[in-house]
């Protein structure tokens, strides 16, 4: 069966070097991994211990963060390696993960998984949440390096629990432990034989919490908000922002602005979203250009400022809802305000549980998302009370990240 899948995995890298030529993504994903090998001789010392942590994307490293912080401060002397699936995690966080390499994973192939962890050499090998790989478990396993996975989520519908998934259960033999975010994940690997694992929550918990306490004023949002009622609307993609015009052609909105953050900020998706609200929006790049007092909506033309941006808002939609499925919902709600989303929120632990609390609303359509600013904007004691719900909700749902430590504690020492 390894032979079969390691074929598969080759004649995926062929038809990837071919879609390369027509899609930059790809390009990047195919170009980036060319050079992880050599790249990774000249980074590890041998004479020092490395921790290797692996994440597919920009979201699943915040959720490993809290993790690898604790580790580095516990382990000083260790070398610490992140890698990376997607180029959408990888582009945005190279070089500048603190106290950390970072690098593609190569393809899961028998030998550039050899190749790979006969120049790194890790003590342990730490996964986030979904990425489970064949080859990279099975190695790992033969070479009796511990494999952990953290803030892990099981659900019925994969293919561990289907009748079909004998090879993909047999994987999941090779984890020294699991670390699972909810009790249904560990029901279902127990259902199938597993019982090294704990339930220990959720390390975005620990992520949003922390930023939360480490908020620093942003220059531009002081000026830009001033005493006005804020709406950020964070991650979002053209499916959400045509819940806008109906607020915006409102009467009564004297005293609301309006962030939007888009999920894609090259210049053809700004260029377009700032066509489409007209004069009364300004753009984040051009800022020092413009009059944001005087501004009703700013576009975020750029990344890594939304975590901080929702700590300005009094009240959140996070995008994705109507498309491409939620983006994260636990960054605005640690700030105690209410949030709202698109109706596409199944699959996202979190959103589920804030949704039956009531401190997310669901919006369905446009008319319903004026509604419902509206009344926030118009009831300052409907705000605080929703909000103290989302709020509550992380106070109670944090400390994933020191359980997790106690044991990888245990396997490295």
């Amino acid at each position: 069966m390894f032979f079969l899948y390691d074929l598969a995995v080759r004649f995926s890298a062929f038809i990837l070097r071919i879609l390369a030529f027509f899609s930059p993504k790809i390009n990047l994903f195919v170009k980036g991994r060319q050079h992880t090998a050599g790249i990774l001789k000249n980074f590890r010392e041998p004479e020092k211990k490395l921790i290797w942590m692996h994440t597919a994307s920009l979201g699943e490293f915040e959720q490993g963060l809290p993790v690898l912080e604790s580790l580095q401060q516990e382990y000083p002397h260790y070398q610490f390696l992140v890698s990376f699936f997607s180029p959408s995690g990888y582009e945005v966080k190279k070089g500048k993960v603190k106290g950390a390499y970072t690098c593609y994973l190569p393809l899961d192939q028998q030998s550039k998984v050899k190749q790979f962890l006969d120049t790194i050499k890790p003590e342990i090998a730490i996964f986030v949440k979904y990425e489970v790989w064949p080859n990279y478990f099975r190695e790992l396993q033969h070479r009796q390096i511990p494999l952990i996975l953290v803030s892990a989520i099981f659900r019925e519908n994969q293919i561990y629990f289907k009748w079909y998934g004998y090879f993909m259960r047999k994987i999941l033999d090779s984890v020294s432990h699991f670390y699972l975010q909810d009790k249904r994940s560990a029901e279902l690997l127990q259902g199938i034989g597993i019982q090294n694992l704990s339930v220990s929550g959720d390390t975005r918990f620990d992520r949003v919490y922390k930023i939360r306490k480490q908020h620093t004023s942003l220059d531009f949002m002081e000026r830009f908000k001033g005493n006005r009622f804020c709406l950020v609307m964070g991650s979002s993609w053209p499916e959400d922002e045509a819940l806008l015009p109906p607020l915006l052609e409102a009467s009564d909105i004297e005293n609301l602005c309006l962030v939007i953050a888009p999920h894609k900020t090259d210049s053809k998706t700004i260029e377009k979203l700032h066509r489409n609200l007209g004069a009364q929006a300004v753009r984040y790049s051009q800022r020092e250009d413009m009059d944001l007092e005087a501004a009703r909506i700013l576009i975020v033309d750029t990344i890594g400022l939304l975590t901080k941006i929702y700590g300005y808002a009094d009240l959140a939609y996070v995008g994705g809802g109507f498309a491409t499925g939620l983006h994260n919902t636990l960054e605005p709600a640690v700030y105690g305000i209410p949030v709202l989303c698109g109706p596409q929120y199944e699959g996202f632990k979190e959103a589920e549980d804030l949704v039956r609390l009531g401190g997310i609303r669901v919006i369905g359509h446009a008319s319903e998302f004026k509604d419902a600013v509206l009344e926030f904007l118009n009831s300052p004691a409907k705000k605080e009370e929703i909000g103290s719900i989302n709020l509550n909700y992380i106070t109670e749902n944090k400390g994933a990240g020191i359980r997790i430590i106690g044991g990888i504690r245990t396997l490295l020492n």
